[in-house]
């Protein structure tokens, strides 16, 4: 009707009624017309911004479940790549493991895992450990070796130091040998730290921490006397 050219004579004895039921003169349709299609636009806005909200809300509750659990989704992953995997066994002491013990170190504490290996091979040549320089598969991805190793180990023995800390592949073994603890050996401790140096509480992951506050590590002693007990201790935690 704005932009027809019939000409309305008396424009204000024309009366329209609009979808609420009001009544308005044909002489304020322009106004009327100009009033609803900014309400349209703002409708338009409102919807817009509300559904790019809701989206931002949802990615951001996604993003924040999948930081949360992400070592379990990665357990998931990685334990579905490896051709070993059996998700979990009705009684541990059925499962004949390939190792008493997965060796968990950096590089830079290589000595010193190669003196564990000697002290346990010199009191049980029986006595298996998995050390990853030795026994993970060449070609094999190294996510799926570490999956395998923990799997196949009664234990996981973490060498600690500031150089495990700073290591990627140190804190992956870490926090792979927890979710196996967790899923797969219906919640029993599968993981003895070794501390080869002093760190302070403060320096130690949290993940770490509930470990430490249950005891279940040793320190490594600077004197001879100690270093009987420290190997006594060693050879005890590896047969539990």
């Amino acid at each position: 009707m704005t932009k027809t050219r019939v000409i309305f004579l008396h424009q204000r004895q024309y009366r329209c009624v609009l979808d609420d039921g009001s009544e308005v003169t044909l002489d304020t349709l322009k106004e009327i017309i100009h009033q609803q299609q900014k309400d349209c636009v703002s409708y338009s806005d409102i919807l817009i911004g509300s559904t790019i909200s809701v989206f931002t809300v949802i990615v951001l509750l996604l993003s924040a479940l999948v930081y949360k659990y992400r070592w379990k989704f990665r357990t998931w992953f990685y334990l579905a790549k490896s051709k070993h995997y059996s998700y979990k066994a009705s009684n541990e002491d059925d499962i004949d493991y390939s190792y008493h013990s997965f060796i968990s170190y950096s590089d830079n504490d290589r000595s010193f895992v190669i003196k564990i290996a000697f002290q346990t091979w010199k009191k049980d040549e029986e006595f298996k450990l998995c050390v990853h320089q030795r026994d993970f598969l060449p070609g094999q991805d190294i996510t799926v070796n570490i999956t395998n190793a923990i799997h196949e180990s009664r234990k996981t023995i973490c060498i600690i130091s500031k150089a495990f800390f700073e290591s990627y592949y140190c804190m992956f073994e870490f926090n792979m040998a927890s979710m196996e603890s967790i899923y797969s050996r219906d919640g029993k401790n599968i993981i003895f730290l070794i501390f080869l140096e002093q760190i302070q509480t403060k320096d130690i992951p949290l993940v770490m921490l509930e470990l430490v506050q249950k005891q279940s590590y040793i320190e490594y002693p600077n004197d001879e006397q100690g270093n009987i007990v420290f190997w006594e201790e060693i050879q005890e935690a590896l047969r539990c």
